[in-house]
């Protein structure tokens, strides 16, 4: 289905592939998941079975879809913010309101974070200060001065110092208490080592925490990739076409992850650690997606598809915080849990992933329509 219509419930001056990209994201830690593990459990074959094992983070070196979630988020934000910027210029915010709101977002973030992890329960010996939000919320912060304050060039530059030198010192420098531990593991890493003397509070694996504060340096280069093609989106030149523009995201793309996984023979790809050969091939699927629906959606415009995911999209960090303070579940099986027990048994855990899929999405739409979106 083809349409150039804008919907009315979309922010005007949004890309709506955007949108779209960050609904896709979420779908799978709102109940996608779950929904492709049922699918292997209804219908059992290797091909359903390796569909749910990447449903799944890898242990500790390596890579699953799973593990792409969070860093295409944070590659998203950083898309936004060029177009972000440049619409906050041409209203007449000054430098320091801008700087204002950065800080801002980001300090935010980093207090949701710790909401999310439990901050309301007082005990600050075990709270988790590291979450997911403030690892989103610091390295924007950090990626959106730097973007303020540099052009592209210079900004390169900065990106290529944060993945080299994070591997001078994450794959050189072992940590001083490892006792002789692999340099890239969690014990024998120095980045490890910098989360058990430096954070305060828990470190969520003992050893490590994935969202540590030496690993806030290479996720910074995550999301000014994210600002490159943000940038790159935003760019006008005669002769320069949409179809050129997603060319030579999908050539970025490849070039990343050649890069990428040649720089893993010495560096191994991690998520926990954050490795430099980890935002390199993670950036590249991020790209990649990216180009795929800006093709689709922006430059055919095929949008008749994508109100399902534009719904999730708009309020993305409002389900990923609502499925931690709303029992959902509860609401899922007071609502489908008889239907649910209708299929047989080997069918259940699918249907009931797609009835909790379908009451998040519900409980979204409804604020859509209200046209309430949770603006950090």
């Amino acid at each position: 289905m083809k349409s150039n219509e804008k919907n009315p419930n979309v922010p005007a001056g949004r890309l709506q592939s955007l949108d779209a990209l960050r609904g896709f994201d979420m779908l799978f830690i709102m109940g996608g998941a779950g929904l492709i593990a049922g699918l292997a459990q209804w219908f059992p074959c290797s091909f359903t079975q390796a569909l749910a094992d990447q449903m799944n983070h890898v242990d500790w070196h390596g890579l699953s879809h799973h593990d792409t979630i969070f860093p295409l988020f944070l590659f998203i934000a950083g898309i936004s913010f060029p177009f972000s910027l440049a619409k906050q210029r041409a209203n007449g915010k000054s430098e320091a309101d801008i700087y204002k709101k950065i800080i801002k977002r980001g300090l935010i973030l980093v207090l949701l974070g710790c909401i999310y992890n439990g901050l309301l329960y007082f005990n600050f010996a075990e709270q988790r200060y590291a979450s997911v939000l403030a690892r989103i919320g610091l390295a924007w912060m950090f990626g959106a001065l730097i973007f303020v304050n540099t052009n592209w060039k210079t900004r390169a530059w900065i990106t290529a110092a944060l993945l080299i030198g994070y591997w001078l010192v994450a794959g050189f420098v072992p940590a001083p208490d490892g006792g002789g531990a692999d340099i890239f593991s969690a014990r024998g890493s120095f980045v490890g080592y910098v989360d058990r003397i430096l954070l305060p509070g828990k470190v969520l694996y003992g050893d490590i925490d994935p969202e540590g504060i030496l690993s806030i340096f290479p996720s910074i280069g995550t999301a000014l990739l994210g600002m490159f093609t943000g940038e790159w989106v935003k760019y006008k030149k005669e002769g320069l076409t949409e179809n050129k523009k997603v060319l030579y995201m999908v050539i970025a793309g490849i070039t990343m992850l050649a890069v990428g996984l040649f720089w893993s023979l010495v560096f191994p790809i991690n998520k926990k650690m954050w490795t430099s050969t980890f935002v390199l091939v993670v950036g590249a699927y991020s790209v990649l997606m990216f180009a795929l629906f800006y093709y689709i959606i922006d430059v055919k415009n095929h949008r008749g598809w994508i109100l399902f995911f534009t719904v999730i999209g708009l309020n993305s960090i409002t389900i990923y915080l609502a499925q931690q303070f709303i029992n959902f579940r509860f609401t899922t099986d007071k609502i489908f849990g008889g239907l649910v027990h209708l299929f047989p048994e080997n069918a259940q855990a699918f249907f009931s992933s797609a009835a909790y899929i379908t009451v998040c999405w519900l409980f979204l739409y409804f604020l859509y329509k209200k046209k309430i979106f949770l603006k950090v």
